[in-house]
């Protein structure tokens, strides 16, 4: 994998396609993975545009220039916690300050909707509905913060259990509407399943929905897709024996493109133990019966 991290640290902060200005969420990962692959110079480069992006409130916007939306804020914190949460206290404080503050809009409950549309977790853009990636990245984020027992993250819990669909997996949030079961997709299953991997659960939708992402690796997918996919299944302890030729196979398929966001979460993607491992084994510890 040494590869894939020699050509990353050479474009961060990146953005989403090659050449395209630098945005907050390939950056955010690409500060992560670098960390994670020891490249702590290139890691800290990205962890700074992190800082400067962010707004004095706390929230760290999808690129930054604008003013929203700050789903991405998450990231920003999971990636300075992970590499220096000492050095980066002020922005985390800010940060987790922000991410409290900020609300999916609930909706009366409807016969028509399959979900349950008064729990309220994250939103893509502000005032709208909750959805399950933004919610899936900020519960993350506070449970690195040693909020886990937080009200908020424990109504995020429960909004990811309840949006997983009857016969397992997920797609953006919904389950069912107008008496239509939705179809789940790969990469929002994978992502609330990695969310999830801290919490633990009981209910079958979790077991059906981890045999959905393993089912799925097995079928052409996308790279970040699969990225994700390995990710959570990795967290679960699940990891796919060939996860690393799938890697590598993505990766020669990229070619010659010089693709931050895709180059990010394929070296995430290569850690062969749970990344965020010791704050997930803590918080399943403490919140044992309560998710």
């Amino acid at each position: 994998m040494n590869s894939i991290a020699a050509k990353l640290e050479k474009l961060v902060p990146g953005g989403y396609m090659p050449g395209s200005a630098p945005m907050t969420e390939p950056t955010a990962w690409g500060a992560l993975a670098l960390h994670t692959a020891g490249r702590q110079q290139a890691a800290a480069q990205a962890a700074a545009w992190l800082c400067d992006a962010q707004h004095y409130n706390g929230m760290v916007p999808a690129t930054a220039d604008g003013d929203a939306p700050g789903w991405t804020t998450s990231l920003a914190t999971l990636a300075w916690r992970e590499i220096n949460a000492e050095l980066y206290s002020e922005q985390l404080d800010r940060g987790i300050h922000w991410l409290l503050e900020s609300k999916g809009k609930p909706n009366p409950q409807s016969e028509h909707v399959g979900h349950d549309t008064t729990l309220v977790g994250w939103s893509w853009a502000a005032n709208t509905h909750s959805w399950l990636e933004p919610t899936a990245f900020a519960t993350m984020a506070l449970v690195a913060a040693g909020e886990n027992q937080h009200p908020r993250t424990r109504e995020a819990v429960r909004l990811m259990v309840d949006r997983l669909l009857p016969g397992g997996g997920a797609n953006y949030g919904n389950t069912r509407i107008l008496d239509q079961t939705l179809l789940p997709h790969l990469q929002p299953s994978s992502i609330v399943m990695w969310a999830l991997a801290a919490q633990g659960s009981d209910d079958p939708r979790v077991e059906r929905t981890l045999e959905y992402i393993e089912h799925e690796l097995h079928r052409p997918t996308g790279c970040a897709s699969m990225a994700y996919a390995i990710i959570a299944l990795t967290a679960w302890n699940r990891r796919p024996a060939d996860a690393d030729k799938r890697i590598l196979d993505a990766y020669n398929r990229l070619g010659t493109q010089d693709n931050c966001y895709k180059l990010s979460l394929l070296l995430l993607a290569s850690n062969e133990q749970p990344l965020f491992a010791a704050q997930s084994l803590a918080a399943r510890a403490t919140s044992a019966g309560i998710a």
